[in-house]
């Protein structure tokens, strides 16, 4: 099993209860945080899991909790959850987005350990993923005292000089679009080797035929991003969950 990569099936459905909901394009109706959706059943599964988008909730076909819902659900909880111990409940909730960050940041030192390019760093990344999962295994107390935001802190410059060091070779101009405004931006067939679009909003943006190779895409808001036939060989940091986000040709031949 990856424990990066969500199994439902051994989580107590925890990202359709914790979060709240803001009826909008992303989800059909408002849901306070700590309330169940109205869609989840009670073995937790999701009613209409294979209609998502068509009945309103996109939302919640891009999120991901790298695994942290299992791992709260069996470790941090040994398997108990929220609606046989509804006294659990607040604690289990208030675990999820602490578990979830720290997940997605030993998905991303996963990542970087992969590039060759990035070699000489790859003992500082090993004890960041390690000190990372150690957090991520701590009890409740332990979680809900970390300062996640000091620890991305400190892993964050780590992660930016392997990404500078693996797009360095990639040739072209290498654009800095690091928290640009993208949205709608029409860039078909541009040259975007070695591009920066850490934190960019690309919402809507056509990147169509462009080349994407080892552009590092890390934290970016590719909802509705055109990425037809674009040559994403190599391409830095692209989680599962924004390919999904993405219109790509496997949604429209």
């Amino acid at each position: 099993m990856n424990l990066l990569a969500a199994d439902c099936s051994r989580c107590a459905a925890l990202c359709c209860v914790a979060p709240a909901f803001a009826k909008s394009s992303d989800f059909a109706v408002n849901k306070p945080a700590g309330q169940p959706c109205k869609n989840l059943r009670d073995d937790f599964r999701c009613g209409i899991h294979e209609e998502l988008p068509q009945r309103g909730f996109p939302g919640c076909v891009v999120f991901d909790c790298f695994g942290a819902g299992q791992r709260i659900t069996q470790e941090t909880f040994g398997g108990r959850d929220w609606r046989s111990e509804p006294a659990i409940a607040g604690e289990m909730f208030a675990a999820l987005p602490i578990v979830r960050q720290l997940h997605e940041l030993m998905w991303y030192l996963t990542e970087a350990l992969k590039l060759d390019e990035a070699r000489r760093l790859h003992p500082k990344l090993s004890a960041a993923l390690t000190e990372t999962d150690q957090l991520a295994a701590g009890p409740v107390a332990a979680l809900r005292s970390l300062d996640v935001d000091a620890h991305r802190g400190r892993v964050n410059p780590l992660l930016r000089r392997a990404s500078e060091l693996a797009r360095a070779g990639a040739g072209g101009k290498r654009p800095d679009h690091s928290g640009a405004q993208l949205i709608g931006r029409r860039m078909r067939g541009a040259d975007l080797r070695g591009a920066s679009f850490r934190g960019a909003l690309l919402i809507g943006a056509d990147l169509r035929d462009a080349d994407l190779r080892r552009a590092d895409f890390t934290g970016a808001d590719l909802r509705g991003t055109d990425l037809r036939g674009a040559d994403l060989t190599g391409v830095l940091f692209l989680t599962p969950s924004q390919r999904r986000a993405a219109v790509t040709s496997a949604d429209q031949p």
